[in-house]
């Protein structure tokens, strides 16, 4: 897929409207540097979500480990 068709898609990989927008002004305006380091900013910020989304579900799961030793008596 093309780097043009793929930044019209960014809000499908979890950019906002406008990031993706930002997105494709950098790339109209051939700032490559700049399309870079934002691209990367915005991969950390998923990267930072799926950590803290991983974390809920290891709350989660101590949960259900406590309710079981509970419920065994």
């Amino acid at each position: 897929m093309e780097i043009k068709a793929m930044i019209e898609n960014l809000t499908d990989n979890g950019c906002s409207r406008e990031g993706a927008l930002r997105a494709r002004a950098l790339y109209e305006a051939a700032d490559y540097d700049g399309l870079i380091k934002y691209l990367r900013k915005c991969r950390c910020n998923l990267v930072e979500e799926m950590h803290d989304s991983q974390r809920r579900v290891d709350r989660i799961d101590y949960l259900i480990r406590q309710a079981q030793k509970e419920g065994k008596w």
